[in-house]
């Protein structure tokens, strides 16, 4: 299974705010810390803030922070909610499916129970246990005039 690069940003993007939890950060900051495009970021800030795992704030003194605690977040969930529109195969997709297999092959089976199986282990994981007492990702993800020496 590959994580998207939605997913992919999405977490760091959490991260970043559980990491910086007494402040608000900005979307410029985040892209620059966490290697991604604003314009990607955006959208993916936009999607987090309407499933409820952000806040935005508009205006000069906006930015983002969590929309919930850090350990009321289950990494499961998130991977759920963004990975929801893309098919894990082709016979996952209600269009553009040209296996002739389809109806007859137990692979979609055992494919669906193992992304279940994948899904249901990161339900275990909360943000706060990915950077709770996450000392080298603090060091990362912490604003440059507080990083530790």
């Amino acid at each position: 299974m590959r994580v998207t690069k939605r997913t992919n940003i999405a977490i760091r993007v959490l991260m970043y705010c559980a990491a910086n939890n007494d402040r608000l950060v900005t979307k410029a900051e985040v892209a620059q810390r966490c290697n991604a495009s604003e314009n990607h970021l955006a959208q993916v800030v936009n999607q987090l803030g309407q499933l409820g795992y952000l806040k935005t704030h508009r205006g000069r003194n906006g930015g983002l922070e969590l929309g919930r605690t850090a350990a009321n977040i289950r990494i499961g969930e998130v991977f759920r909610a963004m990975e929801a529109p893309v098919p894990l195969a082709e016979c996952f997709a209600d269009v553009d499916n040209t296996c002739p297999l389809v109806d007859a092959c137990r692979l979609r089976i055992a494919l669906a129970d193992a992304a279940e199986v994948f899904y249901a282990h990161l339900d275990e994981v909360t943000l706060d246990a990915l950077v709770c007492d996450n000392d080298a990702l603090m060091d990362i993800l912490a604003p440059v005039e507080c990083n530790r020496a």
